[in-house]
């Protein structure tokens, strides 16, 4: 990793604090990695399980050699997941797609210890492919249908969902050769969340394990969270590995190990009004550089911002430096991101003074699930990615450029 360097036409280099940086930027903190890393190796030490990564929330490969010390392995659901990992966790993963083709089975087998089915037909497919291998275990991607996701898009337990067998589609028969569960119902969820789910995986699929050597818990586990209670989440993991001792435990959480690890720093290029109503638009877009605020959607926090509820997740602790305001105080504004989507907006922040272009915006917990999301729409500047160390230097991980923008299309 080379120490910050010519960044843009400026030419900054070495510095020692990002404010001198122009904007916009993804800045992560590898004090704040280290703090999440720390957490859940603790979790996965009193809990006897073991905490993989998933990629599909954070896939940011230039700061893997500090995973690496803590001995992270990863999940995949891709071919490009599966290599990143190998690349520069150096481990095998544990792979779940919810569909392997010929083209694609011999590359996930070469690359993984555990392999995960999302049907019973694929299983049947492809288990020869498999048994044939000798060093994958296979397993079964279950559903216990159990809702504890109120956005519908984040959802795979919903009627007719695509992912995984329910207990009435194995009928009381655990398909030849399969040594493991998968199931996977929450969303950032807290440990009560997993234990309703756990309740209902074990009634309905309960006879099969005795069978198995392995349970995955899937993703959803945000045990990094201001108030999530670990102690209750490690006493279920115990009293479940307690009632079946032939089982490991797996736990493959994404935001975890990267919420509340970086930011995107932005700044206000314009301040436009009509009918009343004030935008500042930034010079970076919703849409493009943070897909999931408009998906989910939610309100990011913003360090500049007067502080409201709306804007304050349940037990999470905002950064603003200001008191509460009285109702109404305060300078109100939408923001607009720089693309021409008409919904490349959200309202509304109320700020101590009035917005001016020039003035820096801090978009928080900017990490988990956005980065690995963006896109080239519009072919607005993609903003660079910064890693500030542990001696507060910061270290230029991405410029994109141009030719990244053209060569997506060649």
């Amino acid at each position: 990793m080379h120490v910050f360097k010519s960044l843009t036409r400026n030419n900054l280099t070495q510095l020692k604090a990002t404010d001198s940086i122009p904007t916009p930027f993804y800045v992560v903190y590898e004090e704040r990695l280290r703090r999440n890393l720390e957490l859940i190796a603790d979790v996965s030490r009193r809990s006897g399980a073991k905490i993989i990564m998933a990629f599909k929330a954070n896939a940011l490969w230039r700061t893997f050699h500090i995973f690496r010390e803590y001995g992270v392995a990863f999940t995949a659901s891709s071919l490009n997941e599966l290599q990143l990992g190998l690349d520069y966790l150096q481990t095998k993963a544990h792979s779940y797609c919810p569909a392997y083709t010929d083209a694609t089975i011999g590359e996930f087998l070469d690359g993984s210890s555990h392999l995960t089915f999302n049907s019973v037909a694929q299983w049947e497919r492809f288990h020869k492919r498999v048994e044939a291998h000798r060093q994958v275990s296979p397993g079964l991607r279950v559903n216990p249908q159990v809702s504890v996701i109120e956005t519908d898009i984040y959802n795979p337990a919903l009627p007719g969902s695509r992912f995984g067998v329910t207990a009435a589609d194995l009928g009381g028969r655990l398909p030849h050769g399969i040594e493991g569960f998968h199931f996977h119902a929450l969303c950032e969820s807290t440990s009560y969340d997993l234990e309703k789910v756990l309740t209902a995986f074990e009634e309905q699929f309960g006879e099969y394990l005795p069978q198995l050597k392995w349970v995955n818990f899937g993703g959803g586990h945000l045990m990094t969270r201001q108030g999530y209670d670990t102690d209750h989440l490690v006493s279920l993991i115990r009293a479940f590995r307690g009632r079946h001792p032939n089982l490991e435990v797996i736990l493959e959480p994404g935001s975890a190990f990267t919420w509340r690890t970086g930011d995107l720093i932005t700044s206000v290029v314009d301040v436009v009004e009509n009918q009343g109503i004030a935008t500042g638009i930034l010079d970076v877009s919703f849409a493009c550089h943070m897909p999931d605020t408009l998906e989910m959607p939610y309100k990011p926090i913003i360090s500049e911002a007067l502080p409201d509820e709306e804007a304050l997740p349940d037990g999470e602790e905002g950064a603003s430096r200001f008191p509460l305001p009285a109702s109404g105080a305060g300078y109100r504004y939408r923001l607009g991101g720089n693309s021409c989507l008409s919904g490349d907006f959200i309202a509304d922040w109320r700020f101590p003074s009035p917005l001016k272009p020039g003035q820096r915006l801090t978009l928080e917990d900017m990490n988990h699930y956005t980065t690995v999301k963006t896109n080239m729409f519009n072919g607005i500047a993609h903003p660079d990615i910064i890693l500030v160390d542990l001696r507060g230097e910061p270290h230029l991980l991405r410029h994109f450029t141009y030719e990244d923008y053209r060569d997506r299309m060649n």
